[in-house]
Parts: structure tokens; C-alpha cells; sequence
């Protein structure tokens, strides 16, 4: 506890890190206000005990408004938060392997980077003039008449325009807090948001084991065993396999002297929570184009968050895009040229493409059980939910909600904590070397 408040003390007193800390913080409290301003031409009195509260509490639909931090259900401004940025950013991935132009500009550095940035931005802007109305329709449909004071094609139209203005801003701000604050911009909002819902879900799993005999043992044993899940989920995030590296101190003809051994790190989970969000992303694609109806064919089908068939899908396709963003963030290729480069080799492994084939081996194996554990984890919830737990709070046992939150603290910590380091003070850890993850 001591060490902690010493590490506390020492944020504040480096001014840079104060007004990082400072400025990402009111960046967050204007995303949160903006969470509850209602849209304009909607009564916000008669929005709490409509049929939208009650779509928004449970299902695909609670999970999107989770997602939002609550401004789903709130027929914000803010609404349909930053999963079209989402969406964009998956499709342009996608695009990055298939079209020549888009993988050019992938290997561009960071005038690329930009390039790549702008297009996202011009296609979130494309689903948003889609999702819009879609959501809007579903409003029409789930509040009642009297809740709309203007009606008509330009009150959609306007509307429309608000709700993509609204995720813009939302993007804008998570810019911000990544260029001049500490943390990555995005995924933080996606996270506050997540967080926000959590008191309300404790709190209805409090209420319904209350009122249940021997139920407040059991929310006892249910706080324990999420426990574990987190503990767990941590040990996901910072697992790794290391591989060892000989490098030579000294260099003479064709001979080697004096070597000095590391090791190179290879993360279970090199993706983190990428392909989680990625999968939850495009599971949600049948009901946005059903105008969030969950009750149309192939859009109940997967709207059922307890269903065989969205839990087997979405587990098939965490461990996909596992390999998939493993493949586009982990270069074995780059990794064997810098090791050529600086002298070293791997033991009984011919330095070049060889070394290359061999980490590329081992990223294989290593990332298999990493995304079958990504996937028992992202179908956690649903468990969780067949076995009596309240929609709400069974978010928290896994899932998306869970590894959010764990690879976005763990990666602002890691943040702070090389500020500490960078001005000769303690880090968060004893060790000084907080594992986090990277996007």
C-alpha cells in the first residue's frame, strides 16, 4: 500500500503525465455527458418505460447498448458509438489482403498509416448513412407516438446526420486522448462505456438474488468465480513463450566470441483483444441490416446470444481473425532480418529464412490454444446465462466486456508506467515491467 501511494505521488509530480492523466479524463466526462443528450425531437420523459428500455436490457440488443455505455438505449446523440468505426476498420483489414492499392499503403509507414485513417473515417461515414435510419426505424418502432414532437423525412434526415455527427465526434475524441493523452483513445471510450453499465448489472444480479432463496450465498460464489475469470483472462493477455537469441559480442572472420543469450517474447495472445471485438463487430451485421428488428428470419437466428449457433459462429470466428490479426501484427520475416542484422541467431536454427520459418512455427502452435481460450472466453456469458445469471451481469463473466477491459488497463498502465521509468522513478510493478498489449 505504501509503495502505491509513493507510485501515485510520483505521477502527479510529473507535469507531462499530470496533464495527460488530466486532459484524457475531461475528454472522457464530455463522451459520458453526451451519453445522455437525448436527440433532438425525442421526449426524453417517456423513453425509461418504453418498449426500448426493455429491447435494451438483454440479448444483442443489451450488448450493443453496453457497448455504447447505455446511449443506445438513451436514443442519444450518441448512439451508435464507435462499432461503425469498427466495422470500417475490420473491412479495410480485409481489403489490406486482397487489393494491391490498399496493401501498398499498409507498408507506406506512417504516411500510410494517415491514408489508411482517412478511408476508415470515409467508410464509418458510409455504414453510419446506413445504420442511421436503421436505428431510427427501430426508435419509430419501439418508443411511443407521443415520444416524437417533430415527424416526417427531415426529422430522419436530421436525426440521421446527428447520429453520424455524433460517432465522429466520439471518434475525434478518441484521437485525442491517444495524441494528448494517455491510453488508446478508442478502445478507453469503448471501455468507459462497458464500465458504466457495470453498476447497473451488479445491481440487478443483487435485486434477483435477494429476492431468491439462498441467494445471496450464491451471488458470493458467482463474485468468486468472476474473480477467477479475470485472473485468468490476465494471464491470456500477458502469457508469452520465449524463444532464445545468442548474439555475439564480438565478431572475428567467421567465429563468434564471447556470446551474450536473450530471448524474444512471443505472446499466446499476440492479437489481444482485436479479434474479439472484430467477431462481436460483424455478429452484429444480421441485426443492423434487419433495422434492429431481432424478430426477422435470419437476424433472430443471430440475435440470440443463448443460441447454438451464434455461440459456435462467434467462437469460430474469434479463433479466425486470431490468426488472422496475429498474422498482420507479428512479421517473422522482419523479426529473422533484424536478428541477421545485429549478429544473432537462434540455437541449432540457420540464421535468415529459415529463422523466419521457425518463428513462424512456433507463432502457430502458440496461437492455436490461445484462440480456442479466446473463444471459450468470448462464449462465457452465454454460459453464464443458461446457468441462471442475469443477462446484464453474465456480460461481465467473459466475453467481450471482460478482455476489454483487462487489455485497456493493462495497456494504460503500461503507458504510465514508462513515463515513471523514462524519469528514473518506480513503475507500477517491482519489477518495473508491466506487460501490456499494443493495436
Amino acid at each position: 500500500m505504501k509503495k502505491l501511494i509513493e507510485t501515485i505521488k510520483n505521477i502527479f509530480k510529473i507535469e507531462e503525465l499530470r496533464k495527460r492523466i488530466v486532459y484524457t479524463i475531461l475528454l472522457i466526462l464530455v463522451y459520458r455527458l453526451g451519453s445522455f443528450v437525448v436527440m433532438p425531437g425525442i421526449d426524453p420523459s417517456l423513453i425509461a418505460n418504453s418498449d426500448l428500455a426493455a429491447q435494451t436490457s438483454e440479448g444483442l440488443m443489451g450488448l450493443l447498448n453496453m457497448f455504447s455505455g447505455g446511449a443506445f438505449g438513451n436514443a442519444s446523440i450518441f448512439a451508435l458509438g464507435v462499432m461503425p468505426y469498427i466495422s470500417a476498420s475490420i473491412v479495410l483489414q480485409l481489403l489490406g489482403i486482397m487489393i494491391p492499392y490498399f496493401q501498398k499503403m499498409q507498408r507506406e509507414g506512417e504516411s500510410g498509416r494517415r491514408k489508411m485513417n482517412q478511408w476508415t473515417r470515409y467508410l464509418t461515414i458510409v455504414i453510419l448513412a446506413l445504420q442511421g435510419p436503421a436505428y431510427l426505424t427501430n426508435l419509430h418502432a419501439q418508443l411511443p407516438e407521443a415520444a416524437f414532437l417533430l415527424k416526417g423525412f427531415s426529422f430522419n434526415l436530421f436525426c440521421t446526420l446527428v447520429l453520424i455527427g455524433g460517432t465522429m465526434f466520439i471518434m475525434w475524441l478518441g484521437e485525442r486522448i491517444t495524441d494528448r493523452g494517455i491510453g488508446n483513445g478508442i478502445s478507453l471510450i469503448i471501455m468507459i462505456g462497458i464500465v458504466a453499465r457495470l453498476p447497473f448489472a451488479l445491481a440487478a444480479e443483487f435485486t434477483q438474488r435477494v429476492n431468491a432463496s439462498g441467494g445471496f450465498l450464491m451471488l458470493i460464489v458467482e463474485l468468486i468465480f468472476l474473480f477467477l475469470v479475470f485472473v485468468a483472462t490476465i494471464a491470456l493477455v500477458q502469457g508469452t513463450r520465449k524463444i532464445p537469441v545468442q548474439y555475439a559480442k564480438r565478431i572475428i572472420g567467421n567465429k563468434q566470441y564471447g556470446g551474450v543469450r536473450q530471448y524474444i517474447p512471443l505472446k499466446i495472445n499476440a492479437a489481444n483483444v482485436m479479434p474479439i471485438i472484430f467477431a462481436q463487430a460483424l455478429m452484429m451485421l444480421p441485426l443492423i441490416f434487419a433495422s434492429f428488428d431481432a424478430t426477422r428470419g435470419f437476424a433472430a437466428t443471430f440475435s440470440n446470444i443463448k443460441g447454438f449457433w451464434y455461440n459456435a459462429v462467434f467462437a469460430l470466428l474469434i479463433i479466425i481473425f486470431t490468426y488472422f490479426y496475429t498474422a498482420v501484427i507479428v512479421n517473422p520475416n522482419m523479426m529473422a532480418e533484424e536478428m541477421k542484422k545485429n549478429g544473432g541467431f537462434i540455437p541449432g536454427v540457420k540464421p535468415g529464412k529459415k529463422t523466419a520459418d521457425y518463428i513462424d512455427s512456433v507463432m502457430s502452435r502458440i496461437t492455436l490454444p490461445g484462440s480456442i481460450f479466446l473463444a471459450i472466453v468470448g462464449i462465457l456469458p452465454a454460459l453464464a446465462m443458461i446457468l441462471g445469471i442475469n443477462n446484464q451481469f453474465a456480460q461481465f463473466y467473459g466475453g467481450t466486456s471482460l478482455l476489454i477491459i483487462v487489455g485497456v488497463v493493462l495497456d494504460t498502465l503500461q503507458q504510465i508506467e514508462s513515463h515513471l521509468l523514462m524519469r528514473h522513478y518506480d513503475g507500477l510493478t517491482k519489477t518495473g515491467r508491466l506487460k501490456g498489449r499494443s493495436y
